[in-house]
């Protein structure tokens, strides 16, 4: 069955959502909820307004405002009937058993047969859901559980019954991993599932015991962050995230749980927590939580919560030597200090690794599922049985035992994973290993990479064979930035490419593809007044790029997370982009008091030339340095090609596990009959497009909008842009326009702001803005 139109039956936070995520797909919505007692006027007042909240959600819920047109909304009374033509009706109202099955009888009424209904339940249970309900109305009903918010988290937790229809559950599966980008994950119908059971087993564990051993919020989270590879927001600034006044109603549905079970023991909200929740102190969606931001002189300064007064003060980034010893010597090693920061994470971790590996099989068939559920649902960079192989199963079970704990018989037969004939391979609950197959459609880098030592390799880059005659360039420099190990081997790439493949992917598994330049290298040059190397510095870059464009055969990049800067400029310079659907890419050099040298401005100004709509020579060049000047920054692959970054004939696949094998296949497709790019002539109006440029920067300036500062690398841009000296009728070539960039670029460098911008950057993570 194919699913074409969905329905979303309540409009809260959650439901709202999830039609968001279900129109970026580009696939039709209803949303609908109860109408208000009492309202008259506008009796679908509460889904209209959600879909107003959608357009102002702040980060975005949708990847295109347009996208809104897709959600129609209306009311269950008067439009229930509109569900006939759904394919998919997913359930999203109050955790109350009694409403979910008074509205499911009303849509056994209304679905079509072949139509799916679902629940979005986080905490009853499947069984309870259908209890009373024909078989029918059975085989087509389960749980599918979005985590919040959809667009970003990727999990989706499927949980079905031995009545459900095996056709259905597969198009659910398909239509949700290819169309809306999601990681399904297959549950038992256990109480919270997998993700849920045990992070919330897991957060508790965190809070009670920093309460316990006297650890700051900040202490806490530090130590239950990196080393574990963990997201930096840990434990109170996950609560923080989630919401506070959500962890009671969480803990109560626990209480389903059966007697005996684990979670029992840390099932118990703290006098502090309760007095902040009834204070109004939830967290980000109220005035604060164990973190706050607050107003002093001024300033917002951000303050955090003693967890024995209840009082704020000015939250202090921990300086601990075992942090130090977790990013030098390992997981390991951190856990075996004796410091109390060390052995809160230990305390915390070993408990949640025990309660995950107790509960096989009871919430999944296998391990590699709660590990997914783990890492999609929670951020974890490595789920609970691939922390245990990380570590080291056989210590952390002498660990355990010496502490007189009970270990599970799932920990006593060696290793989870291991690596078999260019395989990874899981220990099933037998004890015997299975490959880990893969969905058609999905290739993973990583697994090529155990099939096939490198092409070619240094510190920062790597060349792969990832089959049919087509090569990866992966990045793998702190960051992803260009260093000049990068740009060497992506030269000598090109070469092994042209002789041996038939088309290169640029792709790496980093959450980010590149944050562009290693201004370390650069502030090192200006330090020294080092001109010539600043200038070899931005001409290695172009004629690095320049080869990628114009090589014998197809280049394809397949990017996600930021592409920033040189990130972005070597996105500009290949044949195609196949995206990720969450790219978020710009040409922002201005914003460190520098502009695109490495033939971002040539190429961002060619794409504003060759639209048609704008009409004549002066929009083009508004546009262009609007978008750099402004530093532009796309918040998702369909802003971004309408910011012109991605060209119409760019893809964009929304599973980001999917992305490589389309990336392959686009330039597989390209390969045949291939013929390099044209050379492009630059028609540019020169100076009296600069004079126009500047008098609109000299504007802002005397309204206070920008610095003088500001004024300068704008005016220095705006050259670049216009083509310097040249006119209409002297086209510039592109080695042209690339000397121009490296000639300004250069004088600009030379420019005492520059580097204090360039060190403010390096020191703070952010732009210095004055």
């Amino acid at each position: 069955m194919n699913i074409e139109k969905v329905a979303v039956i309540g409009a809260g936070v959650m439901g709202a959502n999830i039609a968001a995520h279900v129109s970026n797909a580009g696939i039709p919505v209803y949303l609908l909820d109860i109408v208000p007692p009492g309202e008259d006027k506008n009796r679908n007042v509460i889904a209209d307004t959600a879909v107003q909240k959608l357009l102002k959600s702040n980060p975005a819920a949708l990847m295109d405002k347009k996208n809104a047109r897709l959600i129609s909304t209306g009311n269950i009374e008067d439009h229930l009937s509109l569900l006939a033509d759904a394919d998919w009706v997913i359930e999203a109202v109050v955790e109350n058993l009694d409403i979910k099955q008074n509205l499911y009888h009303q849509l056994e009424k209304v679905c079509k047969p072949q139509a799916v209904i679902s629940s979005n339940t986080s905490t009853i249970p499947l069984r309870q859901l259908i209890k009373g309900f024909s078989a029918e109305f059975q085989s087509r009903f389960m749980v599918t559980h979005f985590f919040n918010p959809p667009r970003y988290m990727q999990l989706l937790e499927l949980v079905s019954s031995a009545e459900t229809n095996k056709g259905l559950i597969a198009s659910v599966r398909s239509f949700a991993t290819i169309q809306l980008g999601k990681g399904c994950v297959e549950c038992k119908d256990s109480t919270g599932f997998i993700a849920n059971r045990i992070g919330i087993y897991w957060i508790q564990c965190g809070l009670l015991e920093a309460l316990k051993q006297g650890m700051t919020v900040e202490q806490a989270d530090a130590v239950m962050g990196a080393p574990l590879g963990i997201p930096k927001t840990g434990v109170f600034g996950l609560l923080d995230l989630v919401g506070l006044d959500l962890i009671p109603h969480i803990m109560q549905s626990m209480r389903q749980l059966p007697e005996g079970d684990a979670f029992y023991q840390i099932n118990q909200i703290p006098e502090l927590f309760k007095q902040m929740i009834v204070d109004g102190y939830i967290g980000r969606k109220g005035k604060g939580g164990f973190y706050r931001l607050n107003i002093a002189e001024g300033k917002r300064v951000k303050e955090s919560i003693d967890l024995v007064s209840g009082e704020y003060s000015k939250s202090e980034k921990p300086v601990l030597d075992c942090l130090k010893v977790a990013d030098k010597q390992g997981l390991t090693a951190f856990l075996s200090l004796d410091d109390k920061y060390s052995q809160y994470a230990w305390t915390v971790i070993s408990k949640t690794l025990l309660y995950a590996a107790s509960l096989m099989p009871e919430i999944a068939d296998d391990i590699t599922a709660v590990d997914d559920a783990m890492c999609l649902g929670y951020n974890w960079e490595q789920g609970p049985f691939q922390l245990l192989d990380k570590m080291g199963v056989d210590w952390f079970v002498d660990r355990v035992r010496q502490q007189g704990l009970e270990v599970p018989e799932i920990l006593t037969k060696g290793s989870f994973y291991k690596h078999s004939t260019g395989t990874l391979e899981y220990r099933t609950i037998a004890g015997d290993y299975q490959s880990i197959k893969r969905a058609e459609g999905v290739l993973l880098l990583s697994d090529c990479k155990l099939q096939k030592p490198a092409l070619l390799k240094n510190t920062s880059a790597s060349l792969w064979d990832v089959g049919d005659a087509v090569a990866c360039f992966e990045f793998h420099s702190k960051m992803n930035t260009f260093d000049m190990d990068i740009l060497s081997l992506l030269r000598d790439s090109l070469k092994v490419v042209e002789s041996d493949f038939k088309a290169l992917v640029i792709h790496n598994e980093a959450d980010n593809f590149s944050v562009g330049a290693n201004l370390m290298l650069l502030t090192a040059a200006i330090n020294e007044q080092n001109w010539e190397g600043v200038e070899s510095l931005i001409k290695q870059g172009q004629q690095t790029f320049m080869a990628v464009k114009y090589a014998p055969f197809p280049v394809v990049a397949a990017p996600t997370g930021l592409a920033m800067g040189g990130g972005c400029e070597i996105l500009l310079h290949c044949d195609a982009i196949q995206a990720h659907a969450e790219l978020y890419t710009g040409l922002v050099e201005v914003g460190v008091g520098l502009i695109p040298g490495w033939g971002g401005c040539k190429e961002y100004i060619r794409r504003c030339l060759q639209i048609k709509a704008f009409g004549g020579p002066i929009p083009p060049l508004i546009k262009a340095f609007e978008t750099i000047a402004t530093a532009q920054v796309s918040k998702s692959a369909v802003e971004a090609k309408a910011n012109l970054f991605l060209a119409k004939t760019d893809g964009i696949s929304m599973n980001k596990n999917r992305l490589l094998a389309d990336a392959k296949a686009k330039a597989l497709a390209m390969s045949k009959n291939y013929k390099v790019a044209e050379p492009v002539a630059y028609k540019l109006p020169g100076k009296t497009a600069k004079v126009l440029l500047d008098m609109s920067v000299r504007g802002l300036r005397m309204v206070g909008k920008v610095s003088e500062y500001d004024v300068h690398i704008a005016a220095q841009l705006a050259t670049v842009l216009t083509g310097g000296d040249c006119d209409m009728l002297e086209p510039l070539t592109e080695n042209d326009m690339l000397d121009l960039e490296c000639q300004v670029f250069t004088e600009i460098v030379k420019q005492r702001g520059t580097l204090d911008r360039l060190t403010y950057m390096l020191k703070t993570g952010k732009p210095l803005r004055n």
